[in-house]
């Protein structure tokens, strides 16, 4: 393995057993979505919770459980877009799907500057059963986003 492999799988292994924005948080006075999801073929579950104030993610809070792939995910997924623009977090959503298309090999381009520590899924690629897991938490955002919204992409 190589040392940037070996970087990235301790990055995962961080996110596993600390997760960030893990707990469900009450919200008011915000525009509020919220996403239960399930990768029915491993068990994995994600509910995540979002509040807008206007174009903003005021706040974002998750519950979960699975595998330290989903896990670490939402948990990167968290530190990446709580407290930034909607526009933003849709940005990294996609560059994030890209990734995950990408069987393995690097984007290559600026999109890796804006997943930050989410490149380290790059090799997750590699494994088709292991996409859906690693994508659970972005899908959960993206219908809370959506939810909080209105139903408005």
């Amino acid at each position: 393995m190589s040392q940037l492999e070996q970087m990235y799988q301790q990055v995962i292994m961080d996110h596993a057993r600390e997760r960030h924005g893990r707990g469900l948080i009450p919200i008011e006075g915000l525009d509020v979505g919220e996403s239960h999801q399930i990768n029915t073929s491993c068990g994995d579950e994600v509910t995540l919770r979002v509040g807008l104030d206007g174009d903003t993610i005021e706040s974002l809070s998750w519950e979960g459980s699975g595998c330290s792939i989903s896990q670490a995910s939402v948990s990167i997924l968290s530190d990446m877009v709580d407290g930034e623009s909607i526009e933003h977090a849709l940005a990294t959503i996609d560059a994030f799907r890209d990734l995950m298309r990408a069987k393995g090999e690097p984007l290559g381009d600026d999109r890796e500057d804006l997943l930050g520590d989410a490149t380290a899924f790059v090799g997750v690629g590699k494994y088709p059963a292991r996409i859906k897991c690693a994508l659970l938490g972005w899908m959960a955002l993206t219908d809370a986003l959506a939810q909080a919204q209105g139903g408005r992409p």
